[in-house]
Formats: structure tokens, sequence, C-alpha cells
């Protein structure tokens, strides 16, 4: 049954709404590789709001239904607030992950291996 709805999710995540474009781990930025370390590790997370439900206003993602969707935000070197980059997550626990560079105007699913 959870290999069923596995599937399910992973097939609607493979099918975007919108243009998500592609990159691999080795191609982020280095701070991105530490975000995504912290993430796996469940923590400690820099930034109050990491964590939170993202909402996917912009419909830029594949759409799902409820809390899907996390953020966490990517350190930008020499910004004194939280920057516009982001990792979004999906899944519980993550099964899919993004980056944005825009704040949410354009996303890439980072492939791990």
């Amino acid at each position: 049954m959870l290999a069923l709805a596995v599937f399910f999710t992973l097939s609607a995540i493979a099918r975007p709404n919108t243009r998500v474009g592609d990159i691999r781990l080795d191609e982020l930025p280095p701070q991105a590789r530490v975000t995504l370390q912290q993430i796996d590790r469940g923590g400690p997370f820099p930034f109050r709001r990491d964590g939170v439900v993202f909402q996917n206003r912009e419909r830029r993602l594949p759409e799902q239904t409820g809390n899907f969707y996390r953020e966490y935000t990517v350190p930008t070197p020499g910004a004194s607030n939280r920057g516009a980059r982001r990792i979004i997550v999906g899944g519980q626990p993550p099964l899919v992950f993004y980056y944005t560079d825009d704040h949410y105007r354009s996303f890439a699913r980072i492939h791990r291996q």
C-alpha cells in the first residue's frame, strides 16, 4: 500500500504543470549543498523560517495537496537578510528537491545522484 502511494506521488511529481529545469548536486553553490545536509540531518537550521510550508502560490512547481512543500533558506554570502535563494522540498520524508536563486521565479529540480 505504501509503495503504491509513493508511486502515485512520484508520478505526479514527474509531470510538472510548468517548466522546471534540472540541476545536478555538483552544480549547486556550496551554501546550497550545506543546506541540503542540514535538511538531511533534520537541522539545526540558521533561519527561523526554515522548514515552513511553501504554498506554491505562483504554481511554478507541480501541483500537490496539503502541506506537501517546505522551504529552506540558502544563505547568500554578503547578504544582510535571507536573500533570494531557497531549497524547496516535497514529501515527508522529502522525495523531491528544488532550487531557486531568484526567490521563486524559476526552479530547478535537484538531482542528488
